[in-house]
């Protein structure tokens, strides 16, 4: 199902400031892919197969648009609640899941390898969003909201705070990186992967916070964005350094993808007619935005690219 908007430029691609001219391809529109989803997450392109696979997760699901056809079809189900994906730098897939409290990777013959499940001998919360580093090292957000009731996963009880982590690219070695952000959700490095962002989503309000990063560690822990009425979840990095964000929840004004500068600055809004949860970008030069919003997917091609592995 794609529905496009008949007009150009497109009135849901909004410049908030001059510097996202550049960014907004005037004979763009937004399209919507898919609708029927019950809260669409974690978006992860294949250029291989030219597909994209995303999260359902209160009905277990992984779902598979196909470009070539449009079509829509289960990838994985049930998905042990799955949330975040990401690809690892030889392609294989990573993901998040709620139900089982843990990340793992998806190997080329479709067995399934636990990359984490535990930190010093207690079970993970309910791994929400992951990224992975050049170096193959593995970094994961870990907060409590597949475990706080039984509509992302199921009610348990948290053995740990929510914290950060990092699995080692060779040893697999599952270290804590951050421990002092409320709810952390998404995440992103720069393109130089010398700053590490990270979305503090039960501070009040919401925001981005910046840390440097130094090796296997991290240090000046800042605030980037003070997201005020705005509820930022998950986002990528294009290879100018801006953040793709997504963004609502509930009005016109606020639904849909907002778009920052590395220095924290709104310059433009990709207006949706739900909330956005989380992008990637895909498609054969990385410059198709995709955006998994509520209870469908979306996608915009952009006037840049996604950097490699985001």
């Amino acid at each position: 199902m794609t529905e496009t908007n008949r007009r150009y430029p497109d009135p849901a691609v909004r410049i908030l400031d001059p510097r996202f001219k550049a960014l907004r391809l005037a004979s763009a529109s937004v399209e919507c892919l898919y609708q029927g989803a019950r809260w669409s997450e974690g978006p992860v392109w294949f250029g291989d197969g030219r597909y994209v696979l995303w999260s359902d997760i209160p009905n277990n699901r992984i779902l598979r648009w196909d470009e070539h056809s449009g079509t829509v079809t289960p990838f994985r189900q049930p998905s042990n609640n799955a949330n975040g994906h990401t690809r690892d730098r030889e392609g294989r897939l990573i993901g998040c899941e709620h139900l089982t409290r843990r990340v793992t990777r998806t190997e080329y013959d479709g067995s399934i390898t636990v990359l984490a499940d535990r930190y010093n001998g207690k079970r993970l919360n309910s791994p929400n969003d992951v990224v992975v580093k050049s170096d193959g090292s593995i970094w994961f957000t870990d907060p409590t909201f597949g475990i706080d009731g039984f509509y992302e996963g199921e009610h348990q009880e948290s053995e740990l705070p929510a914290c950060v982590y990092r699995v080692d690219g060779q040893s697999d070695e599952v270290t804590m990186v951050i421990d002092d952000v409320l709810g952390p959700n998404g995440l992103a490095f720069s393109p130089d992967e010398k700053i590490l962002y990270v979305v503090e989503s039960r501070s009040e309000p919401r925001k981005i916070r910046a840390f440097d990063v130094s090796g296997n560690t991290l240090s000046n822990n800042r605030v980037l964005i003070d997201a005020g009425p705005g509820t930022p979840d998950g986002f990528r990095v294009d290879v100018h350094g801006n953040l793709w964000c997504g963004w609502g929840m509930g009005t016109d004004e606020l639904d849909g993808v907002r778009i920052f500068t590395p220095q924290g600055e709104a310059i433009g809004h990709i207006a949706l007619p739900e909330r956005c949860a989380n992008v990637c970008f895909g498609g054969v030069h990385r410059n198709r935005l995709f955006m998994a919003a509520s209870h469908g997917l979306y996608s915009l091609y952009v006037n840049t690219q996604g950097v490699k592995g985001g």
